[in-house]
């Protein structure tokens, strides 16, 4: 081979070891079928496990995960690569890479009885509301290290949600009847605490960031009721919302439109009109207990775990009626966090795919 044909055969090697690697960029599956899109994860509070439903079956998949003593809080980071669970017996985050359902490093340590968690929509902190410890922890979700000193919030903090644009998180605390708003900035507590209703456990804000969902637990004899606080003012906008008795959680649908509200002692669930504030249609009757609730990412099914019967229940949110028969999970569920929507990324080129190598003299 002469000198030419080699230099040819070179520059024709490098320009296929470019375009392969373009290739392989555009089609890498950690990226292009986004994590851990069309799962649901399910805590289950006296198992110690983590139980995963493939949403588009509704079967579950693979084997229990083990987590600490009493799962209870679920959040799954934006990119779908990783789920928080809160430990309340233990005192501590477990982590789940979604892509082996297996656990990661060692347990977080965060307060006393940790319950609600929430990620910021840049997957960088995870929030935890500590029960027993009256506060909330923020964990670096780099380092899956807690950062800073816990922030004071009011008695017995339960449910966590943040903002959209990530800016502020909304904190239920039971026993004071209020909101406490953190800013995520300074991780402080601004302004004072919002009184809403009667034991408040659970917290959801609308996909425009306008305004925050609270469940209020009320007696376990009487309908509860749903405060709405406008995040603009961070004030209960408009009267209390009736919906069933003891409503332990509250999901938004991506679009806005409806807040579902699981009402445990009530064995159903509640459909909110967010235009009205009200109530519409009856009752969507579920399994025993009914405790959390999640949305799927393009609306259309909302997923309800029920902790006495131990199984899920499926919601088509266009007809709000049960659809299939109850998904059997591990012993008394209680959190649910269904993973983000896949996103395919562009392609990744450079200006010129083929790298060509020009020899002088």
């Amino acid at each position: 081979m002469n000198k030419i044909s080699r230099l040819w055969a070179l520059v024709i090697t490098i320009s296929i070891l470019a375009l392969g690697a373009v290739v392989a960029n555009s089609n890498s599956p950690s990226s292009a079928e986004g994590g851990c899109a069309g799962k649901a994860y399910v805590t289950n509070f006296n198992s110690n496990n983590v139980w995963v439903i493939n949403t588009a079956t509704n079967s579950v998949v693979g084997s229990p995960i083990t987590v600490g003593t009493n799962p209870s809080g679920v959040a799954i980071t934006p990119n779908g690569a990783f789920a928080y669970v809160t430990n309340t017996g233990a005192k501590s985050v477990s982590v789940i890479d979604t892509a082996t359902n297996a656990v990661v490093g060692l347990p977080i340590t965060v307060g006393d009885f940790p319950f609600g968690v929430a990620i910021t929509p840049d997957g960088t902190k995870a929030y935890v509301t500590n029960i027993f410890s009256n506060s909330v922890s923020v964990i670096d979700t780099a380092t899956n290290a807690v950062v800073g000193l816990p922030i004071t919030v009011g008695t017995s903090p339960s449910g966590v949600a943040i903002t959209p644009d990530g800016t502020k998180a909304y904190v239920t605390n039971i026993f004071s009847n209020s909101v406490s708003v953190i800013d995520t900035a300074t991780n402080a507590v601004v302004g004072s605490p919002i009184p809403v209703g009667n034991q408040p456990p659970g917290v959801a804000i609308t996909p425009d960031g306008a305004f925050a969902y609270v469940a209020n637990n009320g007696i376990t004899i009487s309908p509860g009721t749903v405060s709405v606080i406008n995040t603009a003012t961070n004030s209960v906008v408009g009267s209390p919302i009736t919906v069933g008795t003891n409503p332990r959680a509250v999901a938004i649908t991506p679009d806005g439109t409806k807040a579902y509200v699981a009402n445990a002692s009530s064995d159903n669930v509640s459909v909110i009109d967010t235009a009205t504030n009200a109530v519409v249609g009856l009752p969507i009757g579920v399994g025993d207990f009914p405790f959390g609730v999640a949305i799927t990412p393009d609306g259309t099914k909302a997923y309800v775990t029920n902790a006495n019967s131990d199984d899920v229940s499926v919601i088509d949110t266009a007809t709000n009626l049960v659809v299939g028969s109850s998904i059997p999970v591990g012993d008394t569920p209680r959190g649910v966090a269904i993973c983000p929507a896949a996103v395919v990324p562009p392609t990744t080129t450079t200006t010129d795919p083929a790298v060509v190598l020009k020899f002088t003299g």
